[in-house]
Order: structure tokens, then sequence, then C-alpha cells
């Protein structure tokens, strides 16, 4: 038993499971929450959701080395992109898909590019891209339709894939998060492509040498992180059918600090998928099931910097538990 759970510590997951777990039992013990009613709200498995989607591919660009900020402008750049062309200017639904995805392909194209061919840092790059996105969604905005909201009318299938609600409150969105996260769960930690993103975290030139495309994957990782936004956003807009040029900002702070809390490390090269999911599963469970005690919603901050603090000191000990454990040898 002992060695099971200590093979689990050495995980870079296993800091995000233990600060689930901690989060709930804080809200139980002392706020006095009904856990029935707490786990069946679908207020924090929708923001989970959402927020779970931009978070894998935050996850992968950080365990690689890099990090991706434009996020916070293509989530309002999608619901924008599908509003203008199939609600104001009436092209059927598909058109405007296409368009909100192609338009994270383009973007990510250009973070990844301009990341490999200049030696700018990632961080720099998106934020340049975060505010010229954010200009160029308002300023297509007014320009094409004169307005900085624009209403979307969905046909049933569209609104069945992306923007239903099953059983009247959960987004169908939700569905599409679990199937990307086992997706991914297989890439990354069951294919070659999973080990190369690890080795270019822990070495991009080692990681070059010895062979791995790091400038393809670098530019692939930011393209899905872009598309994976843009895709949040007309999923968003489907779902109230409309669209405004604001929101997506708390998305980038919000997804961090998922990724951060799901034990990846920001200097890269340590984390995992799973780690990401139970991450920003906590994060919502502390945003939201605050709303189910009878603590006051200011501290809600507080317990998410606390949780951010211990995270960060968790997945540092878990790190060099890993690095520094040798299996004792039978005798």
């Amino acid at each position: 038993m002992g060695n099971v759970f200590g093979s689990f510590l050495r995980r870079p997951e296993a800091g995000s499971v233990l600060s689930l777990i901690a989060v709930i039992a804080f809200f139980v013990i002392f706020g006095g929450v009904n856990l029935g009613n707490m786990l069946g709200a679908a207020s924090w498995v929708n923001l989970a959701a959402n927020l779970g989607i931009v978070a894998i591919p935050m996850g992968l660009l950080m365990i690689s080395g890099e990090l991706d900020i434009s996020i916070g402008a293509m989530i309002p750049a999608g619901s924008m992109t599908v509003a203008i062309i199939s609600g104001y200017y009436g092209l059927p639904i598909i058109f405007g898909i296409a368009g909100a995805l192609a338009l994270g392909v383009i973007v990510g194209t250009i973070n990844g590019l301009l990341t490999v061919k200049t030696s700018v840092p990632s961080l720099i790059i998106t934020l340049g891209t975060l505010v010229a996105m954010q200009g160029i969604v308002l300023s297509a905005s007014v320009l094409l339709t004169g307005n900085a909201s624009v209403a979307l009318t969905s046909p049933v299938w569209a609104k069945t894939l992306f923007g239903q609600l099953l059983g009247g409150s959960f987004q169908v969105i939700i569905l599409w998060w679990v199937a990307i996260s086992a997706l991914f769960l297989v890439i990354v930690h069951h294919t070659p492509w999973g080990n190369w993103i690890f080795a270019m975290g822990g070495d991009k030139v080692s990681a070059r040498n010895a062979g791995i495309p790091t400038e393809r994957l670098t530019i692939g990782l930011f393209i899905l992180s872009a598309t994976s936004a843009a895709f949040v956003g007309m999923c968003g807009a489907i779902l109230f059918n409309s669209a405004q040029v604001s929101g997506g900002m708390n998305y980038i702070f919000n997804a961090v600090v998922s990724v951060v809390v799901g034990g990846t490390l920001l200097t890269g090269g340590f984390g995992s998928v799973l780690g990401i999911f139970f991450g920003t599963l906590t994060f919502a469970v502390v945003t939201q099931g605050i709303y189910f005690t009878d603590i006051d919603r200011n501290w809600s901050s507080l317990i998410i910097g606390v949780m951010l603090l211990v995270a960060v000191l968790m997945n540092n000990s878990f790190r060099k538990a890993a690095i520094s454990y040798s299996p004792r040898k039978k005798k």
C-alpha cells in the first residue's frame, strides 16, 4: 500500500488530485456546503469544460517550454467570426464554423512561426498577437456590422453538436472536453509525439539534435492552442445565440492557474494531461463552489491564491521526488 501511494505522489497529477480533495473537504468542513448539491450543480462543470478545452493546449505548450496568452483574444474572435459570417451575412453555419476554426489556424501559425524563427520569447509574441487581435476583432465588427455584438441563429444540428443544454443546464461542450482530454491523454502519454513535447521542455537544443522536429511541433502546438480557443468562442456564440467583442481575458489567468495546479511546471518538461484535467476541475470547484457555502464570496480570490502557491510548492516537491527516485533492488 505504501509503495502504491509513494508511486502516486511521484506522478505530475498527484498535486491536482490532492488539491481537489482538499478544496472539497475545506468547503464541507468549514463552509457548511451540501456536497450533493454542489457536485450536482452545472455551474462549475460548465466552467471546467470551457476552460479545460483551452487549458490542455496551454499545458502542452508550457510542458514544451512555451506560453500562449493570445487565447484571451481568440475566444471572442472565434465567436464574432461565426456570428458575422452566419448571423449578419446569413451564410450557412458550416461556413461560420469553418471561418472561426480557420482564423485559429492562421493566428496559431503566425505565433508559431514568429516563435521558432526569432529569438523573441513566446510570451512577448503572443502578447502582441493578443493586443492586435483585440483591435482587429473590434474594428472588423464595427466596420462590417456597425455593432460590437452580433445575433446568431443556428440550425438544429449545430445546436445539438455545439450549443445544446443537456438536462436543461449542462452544456454539451462538457462532452467535447471529456473526449478531447481522453484523446490527448493517449497522444501525450502513449505516442512518440508526447515524448517529443517533454523532450523539448527539458532541453530544446538537445531535442533538435536528437532529430525531433521541434519547429514543426512548436508551430503545431500554437495552432492547437489558438484553434481550441476559437472553438470555445464559437460554441459560446451558438449556445447563447449572440457574440460580443469583449470577454476572454479571464481565460488567460484561469488557464495558467489550472495548468499549474494540475502539476505542470512553468519551466517546462514536467506535467500531464490528467493533471491538467483535475487542475481545471479544482479551479472550477473553488470559483463556483464557494457560492454553495456560508463563506463570504470575497474570500474566493484568497483561496485561489493560496491554492496556487501550495500547488507550486507541491509540484516542485513531487518533481524532485520523481527525479531522485530509484527503485530498491530485490535481494
